[in-house]
């Protein structure tokens, strides 16, 4: 009887994991396509003849397209299916890179971005609408955080991987088999019986009120993302020259403490996967994360570092940050209404969008200005108004499930 009763459960688990390996490769793949045209510049920039002006403006248009089509996607995630949304994207995303190795010129390069931007729109809806709806309630935490590792991941090996694949097939080789991995990946999710995720059918004379997708939880949460990018992009894109001139740090050692802080980072994430599922305080654990990164990035915003110091201190903030993603992403799922985590998310992601577009012209500013300290002083500002926001969305959302045990 005991072994009657496990198979049904065991089953459902062997499914779980499963859908959770298929959506962490559909990541990791996201995370890589990301990377693809900038590790191509130096390639690029013989072969058309233009600048990295023209390069960025590239980059400038996924971004937008990214951006203005998260909620769209989360919309069509919702009701037509995650799963075909998603499968769609993955081959949309490869034949933008394959199409361009084909024929190189700077309109197909603008295009290719343009598709990427939008295959990029799809991962963020689709993923957390299928893992929302197929994980065990009391991983969900752990599944947000492999989920994210997996987008870490892919990030992290994407230089060596390009740098491998122009050393050996050239430029246009390059372009063709990153691309090509997004079908293969497509094909390989099928294969592994990703499940569907939607929102459910209403009956004809159904008078039950479609749900308020614009909720003001969502609204401060998609600001909270944005938040979240714009100190992140500091560190990130502009720390390394940040330190070079500003305190006399040497390339090796900016390079190292930068790796360190992405690295502790992607650990960080798995932790704090495990912290997500034994607590419902989520905003207060995003809030007590950066509240130490803010006095972390003010110590080597106002004080020059011994190198070690430098990259302790630098490891601590990235293991800190990767802890709060899964709580973030625990935010978003416990805001979303029934049947709308497409959309939720979807909405919620333009804030990394929105961050992505406005702090390279921040930061560059003030780098222009000679002002490299004012590159961490910055991210302490934006991680304090982060702080402030996850108290304050945390608090409500612990009134609203208050007021709902209450009935």
């Amino acid at each position: 009887m005991a072994d009657v009763l496990a198979a049904p459960q065991q089953a459902k688990a062997d499914s779980a994991l499963r859908t959770l390996a298929a959506i962490s490769v559909a990541h990791w793949l996201s995370h890589f396509h990301l990377f693809v045209l900038p590790m191509l510049f130096p390639f690029l920039k013989v072969q058309l003849g233009v600048g990295y002006i023209e390069l960025g403006f590239a980059l400038t248009v996924f971004g937008v397209v990214s951006g203005l089509t998260q909620a769209p996607i989360g919309y069509l995630a919702d009701h037509y299916g995650a799963r075909k949304v998603l499968l769609a994207g993955l081959c949309l995303g490869g034949l933008a890179l394959i199409l361009l190795g084909l024929h190189l010129s700077y309109t197909s390069l603008i295009l290719c971005a343009a598709l990427l931007g939008l295959a990029n729109s799809v991962y963020h809806p689709c993923d957390y609408a299928i893992l929302a709806a197929h994980m065990d309630e009391a991983r969900m935490g752990r599944a947000f955080s492999i989920h994210t590792f997996a987008g870490f991941l892919g990030g992290a090996v994407a230089p060596a991987i390009m740098a491998a694949l122009v050393a050996t097939v050239g430029g246009w080789g390059a372009l063709i088999v990153a691309g090509a991995v997004g079908p293969a990946v497509a094909l390989l999710a099928m294969a592994m019986g990703l499940p569907e995720a939607r929102a459910a059918k209403r009956g004809q004379g159904d008078d039950t009120p479609k749900p308020n997708i614009l909720t003001p939880a969502l609204m401060m949460l998609t600001v909270f993302f944005m938040l979240l990018g714009l100190s992140n992009a500091g560190i990130s894109n502009f720390g390394v020259v940040a330190l070079m001139s500003g305190y006399g740090i040497a390339f090796g050692t900016a390079n190292m403490a930068l790796t360190c802080f992405l690295g502790a980072s992607a650990i960080g994430v798995l932790a704090g996967g495990f912290l997500a599922d034994r607590t419902d305080r989520h905003g207060q654990v995003a809030a007590a994360c950066f509240a130490v990164n803010a006095a972390i990035m003010l110590v080597i915003a106002a004080v020059t570092l011994p190198s070690p110091a430098l990259i302790v201190l630098m490891t601590i903030a990235g293991f800190l940050g990767g802890v709060i993603a899964p709580s973030r992403d625990m935010l978003v799922r416990n805001a979303a209404p029934a049947g709308a985590a497409g959309r939720a998310f979807g909405i919620v992601s333009t804030g990394f969008n929105f961050s992505g577009i406005l702090a390279p012209l921040l930061y560059g500013f003030i780098m222009d200005q000679r002002m490299p300290h004012w590159v961490f002083g910055t991210a302490v500002v934006f991680m304090l108004m982060t702080v402030l926001l996850a108290l304050v969305t945390d608090r409500k959302a612990q009134s609203k499930a208050e007021a709902a045990a209450a009935h």
